[in-house]
């Protein structure tokens, strides 16, 4: 069921934001060079690796690592990048690897592929079984704020009480850190 929940909400969502999708694709071309997406290689469902788009929000010559590893994050910015970021505009792409079945509407956020401690700790706690999601618990509990161990134990948490209304719970608590950009460091 929530398969199938997942498709059919990410389907009908990339329908009716088609048009901002196309806008915010075209600004982000036209304010800097590269792409408008980046697709970045995520550790998915079984450590398996995806690639997952992303409106792309930094500059091409950025060093491929989580950005709190970056000297001056700020620098490699583009135009849009820091606006995409704290709306998590930049995250609307994701509904494509709802769709197609490599992530969840709700689940733990993907690791990049060289984020070995999380996802070792994910693997210990059994996380990895999960497909991951373009929101979670985690998220709605801290986003960027908290640490790794902290992360990985509400993520164990979603693993032991996850089920639909728990999934709807966190659909709907994600709105207020989205529009107000709470817990977003960069």
């Amino acid at each position: 069921m929530k398969r199938l929940f997942d498709a059919a909400a990410s389907g009908a969502a990339l329908l009716l934001l088609a048009v901002p999708l196309l806008i915010v694709a075209a600004v982000v071309r036209l304010t800097s060079p590269g792409p408008a997406l980046y697709w970045s290689q995520r550790v998915g469902r079984g450590n398996a690796l995806f690639a997952m788009p992303k409106f792309r929000t930094m500059r091409i010559d950025t060093p491929e690592v989580a950005t709190h590893l970056l000297a001056d994050p700020d620098r490699w910015l583009t135009p849009p990048g820091a606006f995409l970021r704290k709306t998590s505009i930049d995250e609307l792409p994701q509904l494509w690897s709802v769709l197609v079945g490599d992530m969840s509407l709700v689940g733990p956020r993907p690791a990049l592929f060289n984020q070995d401690d999380l996802v070792a700790l994910r693997t210990e706690a059994g996380v990895e079984a999960l497909r991951p999601g373009v929101t979670g618990w985690a998220q709605i509990n801290g986003r960027d704020e908290i640490a790794i161990p902290e992360k990985v134990a509400l993520d164990a948490e979603y693993l032991r009480r996850q089920g639909f209304w728990f999934d709807l719970t966190i659909l709907l608590r994600t709105v207020l850190p989205v529009v107000t950009g709470r817990g977003v460091t960069r």
